[in-house]
C-alpha cells in the first residue's frame, strides 16, 4: 500500500526532481515525429519512484499546471511534445524489471524498461514479449502502452493491448488505480486496462505493467520476395490474406525506401526489384506455412528467396528495421500511420505515389502488410516544416486516402498533436464528445497531456 507521496512538498517547483536546466528542457521538448514546439517546457521532472510521480501529479493538479508524460521519447506523433507553460514528467529512469514468472508466463516491469530489454530478460526461459515495434531497441514499455504500439509480430500475436494483463496507473490528482488482473481471462467491471492502453498519456501515467509473455516458437522460417513495383507487392500481400495463411511477420517496403536502406547500409535490395516483401512463419508447421505463402505470392513476384539459416533470416528482418534510421540520414522525417482493409493495400500504395506527385513531397512507404497498416514517411530538409506547406497538405491527403479506402487515420502511432485536426472527421461528433467526457471524468482540471489525442 502506497502512503501519501512526499507530503511535505509545498509546490510543484519544490519537487526534488524539478529541473529547469535549459539543456534538460530542450532535450525533453519533443519526440521522433519531426515536430518542434515553439519553446521548451518550463521544467523536467525525471522521476525515479511511484511516489515521486504521484507527488508531481498531486501538486500539478492542485496548482492547475499542465503535465506532459514522457518515456524514451521515441513517439512518432508528437504525443510527448511539450512547450512553455508545461512540465514534463519523465519516467524513463523507472527502468527495472520487477518480476518474471516463467510458469504463468508474465513479467512485471516499470514503464521505462525498453521493449528489447524485456525480450532479453525472458529469452533464457524460452519466452518472448510479442509487441515488436521497429524501434524495439530504443522504445519503452510505457510509451508502447500509451500508443497501443504494434510492430512486426502483430501480424500473428496482436498489438500491445493483447499483451498487457494489468497496469498500475498514477491518476491526474496523484491517486493510484490498478487495472486488469494477472489471469488471462477476467471480465469483472469495465475494461479500464484497455481504456488506458492507447490513451496517449491523457488519462494517467503508467508506473507499472504486467505483461503477457508467450512461448518462443519451436521453429521459424523466413522468405523475401521482390516485385516489379509496389502495386504488385501489395497484391501479393493481399493474396496471402485471401489464402487464409497466418504469417508471424509480413512486411512490405517500397522502392524509394529500399534505395535509402541500400545507401545507408551497403545492401543491394533495390537492384533486385521495385518493392520488397518479407514473410516469416513460426511454430511446428512453419515450413509448411511458408511453402503456402511462397505459392500465393509467386504469380506476382519477380524473385522469391528463402533464407537458409538464422543469420540470413536476421539480415532480411534487419532490412525492415533499418528503414526509418536510413531515411533519417536524408533529412527530417515525418512518419505517417494509416491503416486500410488488407485487400486494398495495392490501392493505398499507388494512392501514396499519386500524392507524392501532386504535392512534390518525397514519400517513402513501408507497411505491416498482414494488418493493412502503412507507414508513409515524408522526408523534408532539416530546416523545413512538416506542419505547414506541402508536407502538411500531403499528411492531410494521406488521411483522406485511407478514409476513402475504408481505413483510419492511425493504426498504432496515435494522434498526438500531428493528426488532431482530422479526429472529428473520423470519429464523428457523438463519439468524440463521449470520449471528451471520459477525459473529463479522469482529469477534471485538464492538466494531463493537454491538446493531445482528442
Amino acid at each position: 500500500m502506497h502512503s501519501d507521496p512526499l507530503e511535505d512538498i509545498g509546490t510543484l517547483a519544490d519537487h526534488p526532481r524539478y529541473d529547469t536546466d535549459p539543456a534538460a528542457r530542450a532535450a525533453a521538448c519533443t519526440d521522433r515525429s519531426g515536430y518542434m514546439p515553439d519553446s521548451p517546457p518550463d521544467a523536467v521532472l525525471r522521476c525515479h519512484t511511484v511516489d515521486e510521480v504521484r507527488a508531481a501529479l498531486r501538486l500539478a493538479h492542485a496548482e492547475g499546471i499542465s503535465v506532459v508524460p514522457r518515456g524514451a521519447g521515441t513517439g512518432l506523433a508528437a504525443g510527448s511534445s511539450a512547450t512553455a507553460g508545461q512540465v514534463v514528467v519523465d519516467v524513463s529512469a523507472m527502468n527495472q524489471i520487477l518480476h518474471i514468472d516463467d510458469v504463468e508466463m508474465l513479467a512485471v516491469v516499470q514503464p521505462g524498461v525498453l521493449n528489447a530489454e524485456v525480450n532479453a530478460a525472458v529469452a533464457d526461459a524460452g519466452l518472448f514479449y510479442a509487441p515488436d515495434p521497429a524501434s524495439t531497441a530504443i522504445c519503452s514499455i510505457g510509451g508502447n502502452i500509451a500508443t497501443n504500439a504494434g510492430g512486426m509480430w502483430c501480424a500473428k500475436y496482436g498489438v500491445t493491448r493483447e499483451s498487457v494483463l494489468s497496469l498500475l496507473v498514477a491518476l491526474p490528482d496523484g491517486g493510484l488505480v490498478r487495472t486488469g488482473r494477472n489471469t488471462i481471462k477476467g471480465v469483472t467491471g469495465y475494461d479500464l486496462n484497455a481504456l488506458f492502453i492507447g490513451s496517449e498519456g491523457t488519462l494517467g501515467i503508467v508506473v507499472e505493467a504486467t505483461l503477457r509473455l508467450r512461448p518462443k516458437p519451436a521453429r521459424t522460417e523466413t522468405a523475401a520476395a521482390y516485385f516489379a513495383d509496389v502495386e504488385a507487392a501489395g497484391r501479393a500481400a493481399s493474396a496471402i490474406t485471401a489464402a487464409r495463411i497466418q504469417p508471424s511477420i509480413l512486411e512490405l517496403i517500397d522502392g524509394p525506401t529500399l534505395e535509402a536502406i541500400d545507401l545507408a547500409t551497403g545492401t543491394a535490395h533495390r537492384a533486385q526489384g521495385g518493392a520488397f516483401l518479407l514473410a516469416q512463419t513460426d511454430g511446428y508447421g512453419a515450413h509448411l506455412e511458408l511453402e503456402e505463402i511462397i505459392r500465393a505470392i509467386a504469380p506476382y513476384a519477380t524473385e522469391v528467396h528463402q533464407a537458409t539459416d538464422e543469420l540470413e533470416a536476421q539480415a532480411l528482418v534487419q532490412a525492415r528495421r533499418d528503414a526509418i534510421p536510413s531515411l533519417e540520414q536524408l533529412g527530417r522525417v515525418s512518419i505517417g500511420d494509416i491503416a486500410v482493409p488488407r485487400n486494398r493495400l495495392a490501392e493505398a500504395f499507388t494512392g501514396l505515389e499519386r500524392i507524392a506527385e501532386r504535392t512534390g513531397v518525397r514519400i517513402f512507404s513501408v507497411a505491416h502488410a498482414a494488418d493493412g497498416n502503412l507507414h508513409p514517411m515524408i522526408v523534408v530538409e532539416p530546416d523545413e516544416s512538416i506542419t505547414t506547406g506541402p508536407a502538411k497538405v500531403a499528411l492531410g491527403e494521406m488521411f483522406h486516402l485511407a478514409r476513402d479506402l475504408g481505413g483510419t487515420l492511425t493504426g498504432e502511432h496515435g494522434v498526438g498533436l500531428l493528426k488532431r485536426e482530422w479526429v472529428r472527421e473520423e470519429l464523428g461528433d457523438t463519439s468524440l464528445e463521449l470520449q471528451q467526457r471520459i477525459k473529463q471524468a479522469f482529469d477534471p482540471r485538464g492538466i494531463l497531456n493537454p491538446g493531445k489525442a482528442l
